[in-house]
């Protein structure tokens, strides 16, 4: 026997691959160590640990190039001090803000639709995702979304700052028939969006649920029993192409990005 026909093995090794039983231990303990060591940094590490009391990374930290500290009420909207105090008055740059109505009927058809298997929302601190998309991602911008968006694949282009950058009509032809304004584009036909009306009911009990959730939850003071009331108002009318164009709209557009700012620590 050559030694090209040898098989190299420990007697360890040999026996756990020789036992399924002692395999899965193995393969256990190992996970088990590993999730351990990633895991457990985020329960101190000032960017990641969580709030008790409220569920809010409220102990993230943004300085700028002299070391000052940024005021958190820059990065994430709140109407006790911005001079906008309703989510109708939010203006773009005053912060993130949890999804208006149409937005998140609009996120429901995103997801629907599978769009997160093409497109992702998060732009990473690179030059060259900053120069073709803008300001990187930073993890305030994510935290009304349950699940994240972020996605593993870009067979069409990153959507974390599509907000504001192409016009409603822009949208509603490319949805519809994306070779039209893209002639590369390999994006299927979404036409039949424009006749199928919002799910009212599904979206009021999202707004309600969204009030619920376990962390980052949107305060009763902003999503208010008459605020979720109005939104079948709101939602009278419109259809599903209506409302992912709102959730686009609103995507990345929230906060004002200054230079100097390490928004990464």
């Amino acid at each position: 026997m050559s030694d090209h026909d040898k098989i190299y093995s420990t007697r360890f090794q040999d026996k756990v691959e020789r036992s399924t039983v002692l395999m899965f231990i193995v393969t256990a303990i190992v996970l088990a160590v590993g999730g351990i060591v990633e895991i457990v940094p985020l329960f101190y590490l000032p960017n990641t640990a969580m709030n008790s009391k409220d569920g809010t990374f409220n102990r993230t930290v943004h300085k700028d190039g002299k070391g000052n500290v940024v005021s958190m009420d820059k990065i994430v909207w709140n109407p006790a001090t911005s001079a906008h105090k309703t989510l109708e008055d939010w203006q773009p740059g005053d912060g993130v803000r949890p999804y208006k109505p149409l937005e998140l009927a609009g996120r429901a058809i995103y997801i629907r639709e599978g769009c997160y298997l093409c497109h992702s929302q998060m732009i990473r601190p690179f030059r060259d995702e900053k120069d073709r998309y803008g300001h990187y991602s930073i993890a305030e911008e994510s935290m009304y979304d349950h699940t994240y968006q972020w996605g593993s694949k870009r067979t069409g282009p990153d959507l974390a700052r599509v907000g504001g950058k192409y016009s409603d009509e822009w949208h509603r032809r490319h949805l519809k028939y994306p070779r039209e304004v893209v002639p590369e584009s390999v994006m299927p036909n979404y036409y039949w969006l424009e006749k199928m009306p919002v799910n009212v009911a599904e979206t009021v009990q999202t707004l309600k649920v969204m009030t619920m959730m376990p962390f980052n939850p949107v305060s009763k003071t902003i999503y208010t029993d008459a605020y979720i009331n109005d939104a079948k108002t709101q939602l009278e009318g419109k259809t599903d192409l209506d409302a992912l164009i709102a959730y686009l709209q609103g995507m990345g557009n929230h906060i004002k990005f200054e230079e100097g700012v390490n928004y990464r620590d």
